[in-house]
Formats: structure tokens, sequence, C-alpha cells
């Protein structure tokens, strides 16, 4: 699990569109914190700390501790718009979490050893089927990533979530079928090798 992030916010009195519009004149990002039983609270982030949040990736899978004035809030963002012309945000949804919150998540898909896969040596090729899973986990253990270990797989092998050792408490979102997260194919010329020769063999077949 990566380090806690802090985000630097202050609270906002107005609301509404107008409201929304006079703090976005101010270069800030108009944002809510709502959840955990608690009432929803307004506040604004820097343009500049929204952009560098939000594109460094995986900005809906971390928690935060959002700083609002010296009081910490520690929240998961859940939600963002962007304007559909600038590409910049204009509202964030931030919510509340606890220790004991189950978060569901999207974590990004991390491929190790892949030096140690004698399918990728002969010269397969790994089909990401998914470059991120859904999983449910605690708020205080959400993984960075899920980590699919390439050691001995061969050309025509299937990954699936059945074989990722996730950390404890930390479960898939889908449990209704094994599915798969990638799978090693054979390069196009072996493929069409094993083509030409089945055309060979059928050939020879109904010669005889």
């Amino acid at each position: 699990m990566a380090d806690t992030k802090v985000l630097k916010a202050q609270a906002r009195d107005g609301v509404g569109k107008g409201a929304a519009r006079e703090t976005r004149r101010q270069g800030r990002v108009p944002a809510v914190i709502y959840g955990d039983k608690k009432p929803p609270v307004t506040v604004s982030v820097a343009y500049k700390d929204a952009l560098k949040f939000i594109y460094a990736g995986g900005f809906k899978s971390h928690v935060l501790d959002l700083d609002v004035d010296g009081t910490i809030h520690k929240v998961i963002p859940r939600d963002y718009q962007l304007d559909v012309v600038m590409d910049q945000p204009v509202h964030i949804d931030f919510l509340r979490v606890s220790g004991s919150s189950k978060l569901h998540v999207e974590v990004h898909v991390a491929f190790i050893n892949e030096e140690k896969s004698p399918g990728l040596k002969r010269g397969g090729t790994l089909n990401v089927v998914r470059h991120t899973v859904e999983l449910i986990a605690p708020a205080n253990a959400i993984p960075e990533a899920v980590t699919v270990d390439l050691t001995g797989t061969e050309i025509g092998d299937s990954l699936h979530i059945s074989a990722v050792t996730l950390p404890k408490g930390v479960t898939p979102a889908i449990t209704d079928r094994d599915f798969t997260i990638a799978t090693l194919v054979a390069p196009s010329g072996l493929k069409s090798s094993d083509a030409a020769g089945g055309s060979d063999d059928e050939a020879a077949a109904d010669a005889e």
C-alpha cells in the first residue's frame, strides 16, 4: 500500500452554481466531502493541485488526507468532472472513510518476472485483457497494484484472478467467475507456420 498523500483544501461557505463559478474564478476547484453519516462539507482545491493529483493516475483508488484549513479529513475521491472544452476539473466529490470502511476500487495491474517466462523467451506476446481490476478492499489496505507473476508461463497460458495473491481482506469485486487478466499468445510467425503445417497435413490425408 502506498503512503497516504496530503491534499490541501479550503472551506467555502457558498453553495449553488453562482458560488461555484466564483470559486473557479479564484483559480480553485469546488468540491464536497460527504459520507460516514456526517453532514456534507463544501471545500475548494487549488487548480494546480487538483490537476497534479488527477493526472498522476489512480486518483479514485487512493485514500488521501484532505487538509481543510488544518483539519484532516481522511477521504477517497469518488468522482470528478472535467470541463469538456478546457479539460480542467470543475468539481470533485470526496467520500469520508475510516479504517473499517470497505471500498470498491479499481486498481492497476502490474506484471513481474517477464524474464522468467519460457513463453515470452520463445517470442510469445503478453495479451493484457484487463489493465485494471475492481476490488473490494479496506480503506487502510488498498493495494497499489494487482501483481501478476509471469514465472513459468508458457505460450497458450491464461492468467486468471485466482492465480493472484491479494492482500488480506482484499477480494475481487467480480465473484461469479474466475475472470482472465491476461493470456500468453504465440507470435504471428508461429501461428502462420502452424496453420500452414495443418493445411499440409490435411492435403496429405486427402491424397491418401
